[in-house]
């Protein structure tokens, strides 16, 4: 028999998916959340904090990726060197007030 409706017409295709690359990751931005979270003797805050701003200056003149990172890695590194600042002070303290 004969079929009464006609048949659609094929689709066309969907364009195809195109993959873009994602800017790669600063390096200060990286080494600051690490340094940040080791402390090292305070010295890793300091270098942390250091760190953290290289890499959001880097992050705003070149548009990578990491701004996340850094600051998180200056929190952390400035709480360490609060910290330090802290014990450097209970310190100080203790010293004047044991000489009694």
């Amino acid at each position: 028999m004969h079929d009464p409706q006609p048949h659609p017409a094929p689709q066309p295709a969907p364009p195809p998916y195109v993959y873009t690359a994602s800017p790669p990751y600063n390096g200060f931005a990286i080494a600051s959340f690490v340094l940040g979270l080791v402390w090292g003797f305070w010295a890793g805050s300091v270098l942390a904090v250091i760190f953290g701003h290289l890499a959001l200056n880097d992050i705003n003149r070149t548009h990578k990726n990491g701004r996340g990172l850094a600051v998180a890695g200056l929190v952390l590194g400035y709480i360490g060197v609060g910290t330090l600042a802290l014990v450097i002070l209970l310190a100080i303290i203790g010293a004047a007030g044991g000489g009694q």
